[in-house]
C-alpha cells in the first residue's frame, strides 16, 4: 500500500511539472535575444524599437573586461565596452537574418574607428553571438552586406559577453521629455536627440552607403 501510495505521488508531481512547463512554454516560445553595437546607442535603440516584432530594446554596454561599467567609464575608452543594445524579438514575427540584415544598412560598416561623428572604441560596430545559429546567421549578414556594398566590412562578430543595462537616463533617450541643457539652449530629450542625430550626419551617411536600402535613414530623410 505504501508503495502504491509513493507511486501515485511521484506520478501526480510529473503531471504537475509537465502541466507547468506546458503553462509557461507559450510566453517563452518565439522569443530570442540579439546584441549588437552600431555606434551611438539612443540612436540604434531608436532604429530597432520601430521593426515590427520587436518587443524591446535596451542601450548597455558589453565586450569589455570592467565590471559594472558606468556611462563615464566606457566614455574614457579605457573599459573595453561597447555602447550596444540587446534586442529581444519575436522570431515568429521577425528573424534574426531580418535584424542583422538591418542592422548593417542602418550603420557605416566599413568605418573602424567609431561611427559618424562618434570616435573611438566605444563606438565602433559589433556585433555579439549567443550561440552558433546567431554566429552563422551574422556571417552570412556580412558577407551579403560586404557583396551589395562592394567593400571590405571591418564589423567583428564577437562570441557574447555579459550585457550590463546603461543608466536609467540613457533608456528610450530619444523619446524623453526630461529638459536637458545643449548648444541651443534648454531642450527636451528628444527634441535634443534629433538636433544631435542630425548634426552627427549619421543618416545623411548612411543613406549615401546604401541608398534607398538604408531602412531607417531613408525614412528619416525623405
Amino acid at each position: 500500500m505504501t508503495r502504491m501510495v509513493a507511486l501515485k505521488y511521484w506520478l501526480l508531481a510529473g503531471f504537475i511539472a509537465i502541466g507547468a512547463s506546458l503553462h509557461h512554454a507559450p510566453a517563452q516560445a518565439g522569443t530570442e535575444k540579439l546584441i549588437v553595437a552600431g555606434g551611438c546607442f539612443w540612436c540604434v535603440e531608436s532604429d530597432f524599437e520601430s521593426v515590427s516584432g520587436v518587443k524591446s530594446v535596451v542601450s548597455g554596454y558589453t565586450g569589455g573586461t570592467l565590471a559594472n561599467p558606468t556611462y563615464k567609464d566606457v566614455s574614457k575608452k579605457g573599459s573595453g565596452h561597447y555602447e550596444a543594445v540587446e534586442i529581444r524579438f519575436d522570431n515568429n514575427k521577425v528573424t534574426r537574418d531580418e535584424l542583422l540584415y538591418k542592422f548593417f544598412r542602418s550603420v557605416d560598416p566599413t568605418d573602424a574607428g567609431g561611427q559618424f561623428c562618434d570616435r573611438g572604441a566605444p563606438y565602433r560596430t559589433a556585433i555579439f553571438y549567443k550561440n552558433d545559429a546567431q554566429k552563422a546567421a551574422a556571417e552570412s549578414a556580412k558577407a551579403k552586406a560586404a557583396s551589395d556594398l562592394g567593400r571590405k566590412i571591418v564589423t567583428p562578430i564577437l562570441p557574447a559577453k555579459e550585457f550590463y543595462k546603461a543608466e536609467k537616463v540613457h533608456q528610450d533617450y530619444y523619446k524623453g521629455t526630461k529638459l536637458v541643457l545643449t548648444r541651443f539652449g534648454p531642450k527636451k530629450q528628444s527634441e535634443a536627440y534629433k538636433r544631435y542625430r542630425l548634426a552627427c550626419g549619421r543618416d545623411a551617411r548612411v543613406q549615401e552607403l546604401w541608398g534607398s536600402d538604408a531602412p531607417f535613414a531613408h525614412k528619416l530623410l525623405n
